[in-house]
């Protein structure tokens, strides 16, 4: 679970846009077009996709729920997705799946990092795209390894006051609905990138 900044969530590249609310009409929309730009620019292959979080907290399941319905939706030869509600990457071992990616791939695999996170009341909903590392568990004051080439973040709940339990309390109804715009965005946004790459296909 990752915390929000109180500034401009998208640090070096404003290019892509501000926060993308959950209640926009337009925000699967929206974020697509984000994420074309961002992967026009960045993306590369093979790519790991890692959804940070835990089903054991309604707020913190935010990026499971992402991951499962992409390993469901995304079946791209060298675009593997981990972190599900089955399978989940979490603080006790998101060390060793870092590892684990550093030996799966002889060449540096770009990663997409998805989680949640916490930020002011009025934020609550809504969805930002980064260029760089995710910062798992700042918001709730853990100290785990920052990693990604680029980073989704959703707003699922407000910080600053009994971090373990606002997420444990985040409602479910928010956390589903922000999880379906991601998820529905990046898997048009991926193959829409896939298909427009056609050399970058590794066959993986």
């Amino acid at each position: 679970m990752n915390r929000l900044s109180t500034e401009a969530s998208i640090s070096n590249a404003c290019q892509f846009g501000s926060r993308i609310s959950m209640e926009s009409p337009d925000a699967v929309v929206a974020l697509e077009r984000q994420l074309d730009l961002a992967l026009a620019q960045y993306g590369r292959l093979p790519m790991v996709i890692v959804c940070v979080g835990t089903d054991r907290s309604t707020g913190d399941a935010f990026g499971p729920i992402v991951g499962s319905r992409l390993a469901h939706n995304v079946k791209l030869s060298g675009i593997h997705v981990l972190g599900t509600l089955d399978d989940p990457v979490h603080a006790v071992n998101l060390q060793a799946t870092l590892q684990r990616i550093d030996e799966w791939y002889p060449v540096k695999p770009f990663v997409i990092a998805i989680d949640a996170c916490l930020g002011k009341f009025d934020h609550v909903g809504q969805i930002s795209l980064d260029v760089g590392p995710l910062r798992p568990g700042a918001g709730v004051k853990k100290v785990l390894p920052e990693f990604g080439d680029l980073c989704i973040t959703g707003v699922v709940n407000v910080s600053g006051f009994m971090e373990y339990f606002v997420l444990q309390n985040t409602r479910l109804a928010i956390v589903m609905r922000m999880a379906d715009i991601v998820a529905d965005a990046l898997t048009s946004s991926l193959a829409r990138w896939y298909e427009q790459h056609p050399t970058r296909r590794l066959g993986m």
